[in-house]
Parts: C-alpha cells; sequence; structure tokens
C-alpha cells in the first residue's frame, strides 16, 4: 500500500473545498460501509456530483469545477484508510463522468478535468502521478464506454491531445 511505500515520510494533506470534503466523507463511509471499495468509490463520486450540481443553472461549468476536488476527497480518503489510492482515483474518475453524463455535462471535458484533478491531487501527497494518469484514464474510458461507443471514442481522442505521456487505448 502507499502508505507503507511513504515509509515515515509526512504525507501532505489537499487543500479540499467543501465538494472535496464532502466527497472525502463519503468515501470514507462507503469504505468502510462496504466491501467492494471501487464500486463504493464509484457511487459515491456519482452521488457527490450529483449533489453539487443540483440546481445550478451552469452545469457543465460546475460539474467541471467539482471533479478535481471529488477525485481529491477520495484520494485523501483512501490514503488516511490504508486504501489503494489508485483504485480510489480509478473509480473516482469512473463515478464522477458517470454523474456527468447524467446531468448532461460534456463527457470530454470532464474526463480531462477528472484525470488532470487525480494527477494534481496524487502529486500532492507524493504519489507516483504516472501511475495516477494511467489509472484515472482507464476509470474514464470504462465509463464512457458503460455510457456508449460513440462516448468512449470521444473521451479517447480527447484524453490523446490534452493528456501527456499517457496513451489510452
Amino acid at each position: 500500500m502507499l502508505l507503507e511505500k511513504l515509509g515515515e515520510q509526512e504525507m501532505a494533506k489537499l487543500s479540499l473545498t467543501a465538494v472535496g470534503r464532502t466527497a472525502k466523507k463519503a468515501v470514507v463511509g462507503a469504505v468502510k460501509g462496504a466491501g467492494d471499495m471501487a464500486e463504493s468509490v464509484v457511487e459515491a463520486a456519482r452521488d457527490v456530483l450529483l449533489v453539487s450540481v443540483d440546481g445550478v443553472a451552469q452545469v457543465a461549468v460546475a460539474s467541471e469545477k467539482a471533479i478535481g476536488q471529488i477525485v481529491a476527497g477520495a484520494i485523501e480518503a483512501a490514503s488516511e484508510t490504508g486504501e489503494d489510492i489508485f483504485i480510489a482515483i480509478k473509480s473516482a474518475v469512473k463515478g464522477s463522468i458517470k454523474g456527468a453524463s447524467e446531468v448532461g455535462a460534456d463527457v470530454g471535458k470532464t474526463a480531462v478535468a477528472a484525470v488532470d484533478g487525480a494527477v494534481k491531487a496524487a502529486g500532492e501527497i507524493g504519489a507516483d502521478t504516472a501511475k495516477a494518469i494511467e489509472h484515472a484514464t482507464a476509470g474514464a474510458i470504462e465509463a464512457a464506454e458503460e455510457i456508449g461507443s460513440d462516448t468512449a471514442q470521444a473521451v479517447r481522442d480527447v484524453l490523446k491531445t490534452t493528456v501527456k505521456g499517457k496513451e489510452t487505448k
């Protein structure tokens, strides 16, 4: 686990907004209450996004701003509970994209915001950012494939042109 790999090194706390703190609490609760951490994080991230943009006129803008904080909250929750942060990254990205799709936000822009948020948050706690990119893009593509083949292709295309250092499948 990441905590063991970091050893005695202090992990920096991420600076979370209210959305990030809500995501963190949701993920901690989901992880403690369920056996399947990955699916719990997907659902928690989706639910936090849906609540975050409920009633907001500019859903697309609100969801893109919330995504990075949702992923950061999931990463902090996983690191504090001793769970695998890379599974949390993949699952939070996947759940965020599913939620964004449900509210009519641009899934491609959401995928980019989610991957960027994952890389930034992983870097802030000293985790491997290349591995964060790998897991975040995998989560984005899995979510997009569940939405539809056209969406999956659009997400692959946007990630190929915007995410440096990672070739998507």
